[in-house]
Formats: structure tokens, sequence, C-alpha cells
């Protein structure tokens, strides 16, 4: 597991945060995905292109946290209330330097902070193995459309021992 960043700092998200974890989706999306994805299915994978206002109530109503470098928005990812985290994304510049599994190891603690049984995620090929160095197991593999595009994901599990460890 990469060790994160010195000056990398995990934080609840806040309004002023939307645009810059939209930038930060968007971009993750259409650059860093494109290593395991096609064109075609980044661009059916971001859809109609968000916008920062419906953005905004989403991730608030999300519990999204933030990873901040050096008081920049890094990465952000969320952990809902049934222990699911439906996202986890860094600024592809700074991808592979310890950010997502920093949040992933921030939704680990609060899951255990809420004693939570166990948390799940639904896992692109480019973030799995960010899961699975976390100790999350790959459930089953799965393919969802997009309109006329199929993209693979992987619905992965973390069982949680609120005693410390997973």
């Amino acid at each position: 597991m990469s060790t994160p960043p010195s000056g990398l700092r995990i934080r609840p998200y806040r309004a002023q945060d939307a645009a810059a974890t939209l930038e930060i989706f968007v971009r993750a999306i259409l650059t860093a995905a494109r290593t395991d994805y096609t064109e075609e299915q980044t661009t059916a994978w971001l859809g109609d292109h968000p916008r920062a206002t419906g953005w905004n109530e989403e991730r608030q109503q999300a519990g999204t946290f933030v990873a901040e470098l050096d008081g920049i928005v890094a990465g952000f990812s969320d952990l809902r209330d049934d222990g699911y985290i439906d996202r986890l994304f860094t600024f592809p510049g700074l991808a592979r330097r310890g950010i997502g599994g920093a949040l992933v190891q921030h939704a680990i603690a609060l899951g255990r902070d809420r004693a939570l049984a166990a948390l799940s995620t639904h896992a692109s090929r480019l973030a799995r193995p960010v899961f699975e160095r976390a100790g999350f197991q790959v459930q089953g593999r799965q393919l969802v459309r997009r309109g006329d595009v199929e993209l693979e994901r992987f619905a992965m599990r973390l069982p949680l021992d609120t005693a410390g460890t997973a």
C-alpha cells in the first residue's frame, strides 16, 4: 500500500468543494479511466455532463469527504449510511500516490465508528486494486449498460470488525 503524501488531510465535504470534486470526477473518467476503458465506454460512463448545482446536493447527501493535499482538493469519496461507497476519485495527475488508499482507509474508519457490519462498493477496473489493497474482496463481476455500451465493474465487500481489524 502506498504511503499517503505528507500534507494530505481528509476532511468533510463543503459546498465550496463542488467545482473541484466535479472536475476531478470528469477528468478521472475521461483521462485516467482510459487506461482500462475505451473512449466510447468512458463517454457513456460520464453520461450527460453533470452540473455543479445538482452535484453539490448529491455530494452533501452521499456523505462525501475530500482529500486535500497542501490545501488543494486532490480526491474524494463517500460513505452512505448503509456502508456503500459510491464514489472514489483522485485527480489524475495525483494518481498512484496513496490518496485513493487514504480515502478508503478513512471510509473504513468511519464504518467502524458507525458500527457498520460491512462496507460495499461497485469498483471500476481502475479502482479495484485500491479496494483490494484495503482488504475488500470481489463478490462478483458485473456488466452494466449505459445506453448501448457495456461497462465492467466489480461488486466488492469488506466485513468490518468494530474492534479494529477488517
